[in-house]
This record gives structure tokens, sequence and C-alpha cells, in this order.
């Protein structure tokens, strides 16, 4: 049970939230019609495709799947553990992320369903990312399992339960963020298209960017680069 959640990784939840919820309307207002950011809508399409024998989106579908999923498996090759801890290779995983939401964008331009593929890659990568904190799972590109568990806790409440009130004011910030971050790609896909992934793209990199800048700057990493220098 969280009783005292670090600010990184409350801000980090929070920003990720948002430019995941940014990036899935983007792409479900595009071209394609389908979810980048999760997988249980696209399961039940590709179900359906199998029912009617719809070998074109049994095909298309499937790929989509296997992309999120080959995120996620890129996310646990580069960071290993499921616990977050300050200090890992985060930053690295934003980075890729970023690359593969700008490749994302160039492919939308050319209206390439690989586009799609390159975005629900990017969105797989960081679902992994954060997985779990004190016991507690986070999830930052969609919102069933967050809701559910929210929707537990404030049945406890309701019965007298003790629950962790840190734990869901969490919840609830990267739902509000998630669906702002909605908000916003919905705004700007109406005016600007698939340039409001610009927004995103610019998150994750600076994202990337401020948790390098403090995870280089920890007292441990200090005290390994001193060791390192020769004598």
């Amino acid at each position: 049970m969280i009783t005292k959640l670090p600010r990184w990784i409350l801000w980090g939840g929070a920003v990720l939230a948002f430019s995941a919820g940014c990036v899935n309307t983007a792409a479900l207002l595009g071209f394609t019609n389908l979810s980048v950011s999760h997988v249980t809508g696209n399961v039940s399409l590709f179900a359906a495709a199998i029912a009617y024998l719809d070998a074109r989106s049994i095909l298309y579908i499937g790929v989509l799947l296997l992309s999120f999923l080959s995120g996620a498996v890129l996310s646990g090759f580069i960071i290993g553990q499921a616990s977050l801890k300050l200090g890992r290779r985060y930053g690295r995983a934003l980075y890729i992320e970023a690359v593969l939401l700008l490749l994302s964008y160039w492919l939308y331009q050319q209206h390439d369903y690989l586009g799609h593929l390159a975005a629900a890659m990017a969105c797989g990568l960081q679902n992994a990312m954060v997985a779990t904190y004190s016991g507690a799972v986070i999830r930052t590109t969609h919102l069933t399992g967050l809701t559910s568990d929210m929707g537990a806790a404030i049945g406890n409440w309701l019965a007298g339960r003790p629950i962790s009130k840190p734990t869901l004011g969490f919840q609830a910030i990267i739902w509000y963020c998630f669906c702002g971050g909605s908000a916003l790609g919905a705004f700007l896909f109406n005016r600007v298209g698939y340039d409001a992934l610009f927004v995103p793209i610019a998150i994750v990199t600076t994202a990337a960017f401020v948790y390098n800048y403090v995870s280089d700057r920890l007292p441990e990493k200090r005290e390994v680069k001193r060791e390192k220098r020769p004598s």
C-alpha cells in the first residue's frame, strides 16, 4: 500500500498519461479508426474479423496487437525489473518512444498504415515501462483496470474499510490527465490533423531529458563516477 508518493512518479505518471491520451485520440480520429493505447477493443475487433472471415482485418489488427506487445517486450528488455526505481534505464526507453512517435507521425503523413503500428509499439513500450510501485499497479495508456481499482477503493471506503488515499489520488490524477490529453488531441486533430502528435512527441522527449538529468545527479551515481575516475 502506498503511503507517500515520490514526486517523480506522480509527475511522470501524469504527463505520460496525458501524452498517451493525446496519441490515442489522434489515432482513433484518423483514417485507421483503431486504438493504439490498449488492446481490449482491438482484440474484440480481431475476433469479429475471424468470425466474418475478413482476412485483411485479421492480418492488420493482428499485426497491430503484436506491435503493442513488441513495445512491451522492448520495454522489458531495456528496463528489466517491473518495480519502479529512480536510476534505471527509463530515459533510454522514453527516447525510443519519442522516436517511434516521430516515425508514426511521418508515416501517418504518407497515409501509411504502418504509422499506426509504430504508435501502438510506442504505447506498448510506455505502458510496460511503469509497471508497479509499492505493490500498486501503474498503467498510463488505458483506464479500464485503473477505473476498476478506483471503484473498488471507493466501495471499500464507503463500507468503512481503510484504503490507501495516496493511491486513489494518484489513480484519479492519471484518469483525468489521460482524459485531458484525449480532449486536447481531439481539439488539435480537428484543426491540424496528425500535427497534433507533436504534443506527445515533445512531452515524451522532455520527460526523457528531465529524467536523465535528475537520475544522473543521484548521490549513488555521483559516487560511481568518482570511483571510475583515474587516480
